[in-house]
């Protein structure tokens, strides 16, 4: 992948999960309205403080991608927070799977620019 191209995934990558972290502490982007199925869900992650947690690892994600910091880390850590937002909105909130979808798709080309920093593992 273009280095530029690459500088630019990371970078959109690192803005877009830090901007979803700290809307889950400051509430910034307000939630549409949710079925009850997905406000269970949503409810009980949030008492077992499972969401501070995702954000968290979303905050400390997105600095370390837009200064490039562990970024072949942070990405395939992400990957696990990419997938299940997908998971939650193909099954309880379909109509807001647009973000996640783009979510996905840049952790997915993050990894693949980062993909020299895996070959030991693989």
């Amino acid at each position: 992948m273009n280095s530029k191209v690459f500088m630019v995934v990371r970078i959109l990558l690192g803005l877009f999960v830090l901007v979803f972290g700290l809307n889950k502490f400051f509430h910034f982007i307000p939630f549409g309205e949710m079925s009850a199925e997905a406000g269970a869900y949503f409810g009980a992650l949030s008492s077992a403080k499972v969401i501070t947690l995702v954000a968290i690892v979303e905050i400390v994600a997105g600095i370390g991608l837009i200064f490039n910091k562990y970024g072949a880390l942070l990405a395939l850590i992400l990957m696990s927070v990419s997938v299940n937002a997908v998971l939650f909105h193909a099954t309880l909130a379909p109509e807001g799977i647009g973000p996640a979808l783009a979510l996905l798709v840049l952790n997915i080309l993050a990894l693949y620019g980062y993909k020299d920093s895996y070959k030991s593992l693989l």
